[in-house]
């Protein structure tokens, strides 16, 4: 198996939400250790580093073991957060996610990992494709080798994970559960996920 470590970026202002996602309990948990909790217990990984500017909001949240990538300065979107964090970690494959993903499931992660093995060697990412959106950038994985290109799209000017990785070749994951991947950016999105586990707990 390849090395890998997962990525959790958690250095949005949570804007449309109005209060920090990460800190959000659903079902009593924070969704920023919901994810952390659901990668901890695949098979096969390295370490968990989430970047942020504000690592001191989430380390009485996350176990000790946690590692901590500061980003700075913050608000400088995804693009920037992904790239300063691979200059630290140096495993073969990065799995990157957002931290507003309440459905993350550890078999969804799991079977992911256990098919990297089949990646062709030529794609610098393995990562979901919505019909309409395109990539899904934060829920997915990279090859940490995907940095220089990555750092040149930058100092070009680019700040768009999807105008980058329009110019890459991709494996798509297939999405077998499209609730897995399932954002919780606003107060409604909140709404309609807690609604949805009670419906299906009930």
């Amino acid at each position: 198996m390849p090395t890998i470590s997962v990525l959790i970026l958690a250095g949005g202002r949570s804007k449309r939400m109005g209060r920090d996602k990460a800190t959000i309990d659903i079902d009593g948990v924070p969704m920023l250790r919901r994810i952390y909790d659901a990668v901890a217990a695949c098979q096969n990984i390295d370490r968990i580093y989430v970047v942020t500017p504000w690592a001191h909001r989430y380390r009485a949240i996350l176990p000790v073991t946690c590692n901590f990538i500061l980003e700075q300065p913050p608000d400088l979107g995804p693009t920037i957060a992904l790239s300063q964090a691979l200059t630290v970690i140096d495993s073969t494959w990065v799995l990157t996610l957002a931290c507003d993903l309440p459905n993350l499931s550890t078999p969804f992660i799991q079977a992911a990992i256990d098919a990297l093995p089949s990646i062709p060697a030529r794609s610098i990412a393995y990562l979901p494709k919505h019909v309409d959106k395109g990539w899904e950038p934060l829920c997915g994985f990279y090859r940490q080798i995907c940095h220089h290109s990555l750092l040149a799209y930058i100092e070009a000017g680019g700040r768009s994970l999807q105008g980058w990785l329009k110019q890459q070749v991709v494996t798509e994951l297939a999405i077998t559960e499209p609730m897995q991947l399932v954002n919780c950016n606003t107060p409604a999105d909140l709404e309609s996920v807690v609604a949805e586990r009670i419906a299906t707990s009930g």
